[in-house]
């Protein structure tokens, strides 16, 4: 291939996105000349006061809520710690926790502290397209049940859960309703109110702001105490100076993604099926997760058979991609969300997640195509099972 002195093509979005020239363009005179404290009441102060106030606009106006209703984080771990935690905290007869088996670990391991603190959590299945069936949390749910945690779009297969009816039970029963919506926020529509949850929360760098930003969205009522103690910012949930550059640049990206949400959102499905029609006609018994269900319009995730997605991409330099497994003392284990499908372990550890973008082109997509075809042959005929683990699906 000729892309040797070239930098990979990147086919990774899903687990971290460039920050875009405009939102970097919005962010420098807040790194540069406007540097003030918005805390403070001068004309240094308030013009950072107003940007704050400016991007809180901008990211209500995408999930369709009040400004009020943002709280700005260091990003989406932090804001599930918080919608997790400061709900529980609060709760005195209700101790029950309904999660599902695939969530990311900015919610896996808040559940299981809470576990540790005494608390109950019950981790519904997924089916064989890894979707969570509202009929699996309807069973789950009890009288003591304080809040349902379920992830609104999976970051490995791009499935998009139900959260809507899921959401309508939680609510029939009493319970408060979140959603780690990192994946979903800027690739598809977001509305609150059509998914009828109470917490929502998202990640800057998912959707072409920094890292080390996001947001929590907390509907008005619902009750919440910090995980963070110190001073009164941010309505007194999340205490400590604003980021005033990184919220300015979440701000700008959220706009961002508003102004063409529905034909970028489209542009990458079409080259995401592009993309696997090609895989699929040159690569035989190559499978795709997750077929005929609900996905993110630019996530591909497949497994190649009889050999390890490892030792594909590893033969494949000139993309950046990743694979769900992990390695643990030099044995490479399958992604516990795929396992989680019923897929078979030796299935699974075929398995390559092909995230785009939008720096994402048609002509990339070709040449990804023959790229992992031949690299897919070139393993397959060397007989080569292992390869190097490559393991961020964040």
């Amino acid at each position: 291939m000729g892309n040797k002195n070239k930098h990979p093509i990147y086919m990774d979005y899903n687990a971290t996105t460039p920050v875009w020239p405009e939102v970097l363009e919005a962010m420098l005179p807040f790194l540069r000349r406007k540097f003030g404290n918005p805390s403070s009441d001068h004309p240094y102060g308030r013009p950072a006061r107003a940007a704050v106030e400016q991007a809180r606009r901008q990211v209500a106006d995408l999930l369709h809520c009040a400004d009020d209703e943002i709280v700005f984080t260091s990003g989406g771990t932090e804001a599930n710690n918080l919608a997790i935690r400061g709900v529980m905290e609060l709760s005195k007869d209700r101790r029950h926790i309904v999660t599902s088996v695939v969530e990311h670990p900015a919610t896996v391991q808040p559940c299981a502290w809470l576990e540790s603190q005494k608390f109950e959590v019950t981790r519904v299945p997924v089916n064989r397209t890894g979707h969570v069936e509202e009929q699996s949390v309807g069973t789950a749910l009890r009288s003591d049940t304080a809040l349902v945690t379920i992830m609104l779009a999976q970051n490995e297969t791009g499935a998009v859960m139900p959260l809507a009816r899921i959401a309508a039970l939680a609510h029939a029963r009493g319970a408060i309703v979140h959603t780690d919506a990192a994946q979903a926020v800027g690739k598809i529509p977001v509305h609150v109110d059509k998914l009828q949850v109470d917490l929502l929360s998202l990640a800057g760098h998912k959707l072409y702001a920094p890292k080390g930003i996001g947001a929590l969205y907390v509907r008005r009522g619902t009750p919440l105490v910090p995980v963070l103690r110190g001073a009164g910012q941010e309505r007194g949930l999340r205490p400590g100076t604003e980021n005033v550059p990184y919220i300015v640049g979440l701000g700008a990206a959220c706009a961002l993604a508003a102004q063409n949400l529905v034909a970028e959102s489209r542009r990458q499905q079409e080259l995401r099926d592009a993309l696997w029609h090609l895989l699929r006609a040159s690569i035989a018994g190559v499978k795709l997760t997750g077929a005929g269900a609900p996905r993110l319009p630019n996530t591909l995730n497949i497994c190649f058979p009889g050999v390890r997605g490892s030792a594909v991409l590893a033969a494949a330099p000139e993309i950046a991609a990743s694979t769900g497994s992990a390695c643990h003392a030099g044995d490479e284990r399958a992604s516990g969300v795929l396992l989680a499908m019923g897929i078979p372990e030796s299935v699974a550890l075929g398995a390559v997640r092909l995230s785009l973008g939008r720096g994402t082109t048609r002509s990339e997509i070709a040449v990804v195509a023959r790229t992992l075809q031949r690299a897919y042959w070139q393993v397959k005929k060397g007989g080569r099972l292992a390869g190097t683990c490559v393991a961020d699906t964040g």
